[in-house]
């Protein structure tokens, strides 16, 4: 289906969406130059592996107590149950997500020791339901409590102080988006306390009459435009965009530039904020597309990729040795796609054919009958071998088990100019393989039904459907058709 390349010439297209800028039309009309913005610059995401060290300090909080409270024949066994249920209770509470303001771990104190607690107490009644001679005693239940409650507010609080003083010595780019008087007094704020983290560097809105683009105290400039507000993002490397007043159109945009966005003020729909940054409340808003399954799906990809790739390893190698045998140097191939939210990330395939060129790599739809390729990527292309390096990219974080398949920029761009709903496929991971690739919807075939496809799963999406979908791309790899 897709062609080789070791590095991809700017898109001459957008990168569009449903709706592209609609929400712009509050503030001024793009130029007529807008429709011609590039995708934005490859930016890693930030967010990927925030969790970790909280999820790190809840389980080491619950082995310290395990280990000085239960019996020694039974402490790993409890130990995993009670580390489980936190993680899962504290995940469900969002208390390992990043958040806009510093965190003092105080503030967390009644929502850890309220799940600590459920855990300890399902645990315990579980362990005494199935093995009664080995039941915890009330005293070293609460013990090991009380234990696992100090040790998680010490290990967060140690947690949340690097945090803190990286967020200081790093301040995140941010776009502040309202009126220019409230937006240029809260940007004020922002700027006298670097403790948040955050940075502004602009003000989006409607341009009073005699302003001249700059707000004279800061000097931030203020943006009107879809052009402008690409410019200030490629360039200042926006990482946040906040937003004093609703709106749905800025928000898609400034998450389709992999942004985080932030309300703040009010309580829209009565729904209190807890955060606040400096006195105004907060709160984080979640793309359209997240689901709170999308952790269940990442987890089924971990889960399945990693022995996967192990397994694997032998047939890596012998693919590995057949393109070096008959096509010489350079295995792998790093080609440049874009993955959910328009994001550019390497993926990986083994390399079945030389193209002549950067431009022919680029832009060539198939190579699948080329007369140049070789007798093994041939093989290669037939059996999908050559995705198996893919399962790396899985690993990573880049791509999903199960997903659209993630495509060139420069076709990206065409596609969404012709296909309502193309760029619609990008609210989810991409992926190995997908409903329209289990359709038969591979290699040389239609882009509309592809593009029907994809959203359908997208719009039905299950943990379910994700396993039926491995099971029926497992069957089918028994008659190979290759792409």
């Amino acid at each position: 289906m897709t062609t080789e390349s070791t590095s991809i010439p700017p898109s001459s297209g957008p990168w569009p969406s449903a709706g592209q800028f609609a929400g712009l039309t509050s503030l001024a009309s793009p130029r007529a130059g807008s429709g011609r913005l590039a995708l934005p610059a490859r930016r890693p995401a930030r967010t990927r592996f925030a969790a970790v060290p909280l999820v790190t300090a809840d389980v080491f909080a619950v082995l310290l107590a395990t280990a000085v409270q239960t019996a020694a024949h039974r402490r790993w066994e409890f130990a995993l149950l009670v580390a489980g249920l936190v993680v899962l209770l504290d995940g469900r509470a969002g208390l390992h997500r990043p958040s806009a303001v510093p965190v003092g771990v105080l503030d967390e104190v009644p929502a850890l020791a309220a799940r600590a607690g459920v855990a300890w107490s399902v645990t315990a009644a579980l362990v005494a339901a199935s093995a009664p001679e080995l039941a915890i005693g009330p005293l070293r239940l609460a013990a090991g409590y009380a234990t696992h409650v100090v040790a998680v507010v010490v290990l967060r609080g140690f947690v949340h102080g690097r945090r803190r003083r990286a967020a200081r010595a790093h301040p995140r780019s941010a776009l502040v988006v309202g009126a220019p008087g409230p937006a240029r007094r809260f940007a004020a704020a922002l700027g006298q306390h670097p403790e948040y983290g955050i940075r502004p560097v602009g003000i989006v809105g409607p341009r009073p009459d005699g302003d001249r683009g700059r707000d004279g105290e800061r000097g931030l400039p203020v943006l009107t435009t879809a052009e402008e507000i690409h410019r200030a993002v490629i360039q200042n490397t926006v990482r946040d965009a906040v937003l004093l007043t609703e709106d749905e159109g800025l928000v898609t945009l400034f998450q389709q530039y992999g942004c985080t966005t932030w309300r703040v003020g009010g309580e829209p729909s009565g729904e209190p904020m807890a955060d606040h940054l400096w006195g105004y409340g907060c709160r984080r808003l979640v793309p359209a597309g997240a689901r709170r399954g999308l952790t269940a799906k990442r987890v089924l990809d971990v889960a399945l990729a990693a022995p996967a790739l192990a397994l694997a390893l032998p047939v890596l190698l012998l693919c590995a040795l057949a393109v070096r045998i008959a096509d010489g140097p350079g295995v792998l191939f790093r080609q440049e796609r874009v993955g959910q939210h328009g994001r550019l990330f390497t993926l990986l395939k083994f390399r079945t054919l030389k193209p002549a060129d950067e431009t022919e790599s680029a832009t060539r739809w198939s190579v699948a009958d080329d007369h140049r390729m070789s007798a093994a990527g041939h093989f290669l292309r037939k059996t999908s071998l050559d995705e198996l390096p893919q399962l790396w990219n899985v690993l990573r974080g880049d791509m999903s088990l199960v997903g659209p398949r993630p495509e060139r920029p420069y076709f990206v761009a065409q596609f969404s100019r012709v296909h309502a709903g193309y760029a619609a496929r990008h609210r989810m991971p991409v992926g190995l393989t997908g409903l329209a690739q289990v359709h038969g919807l591979r290699g040389d075939t239609s882009i509309e039904d592809r593009c029907r496809f994809d959203n359908h799963y997208i719009d039905h999406w299950s943990l379910w459907q994700d396993v039926c979908i491995l099971l029926r791309t497992a069957a089918g790899l028994v008659r190979p058709t290759g792409s």
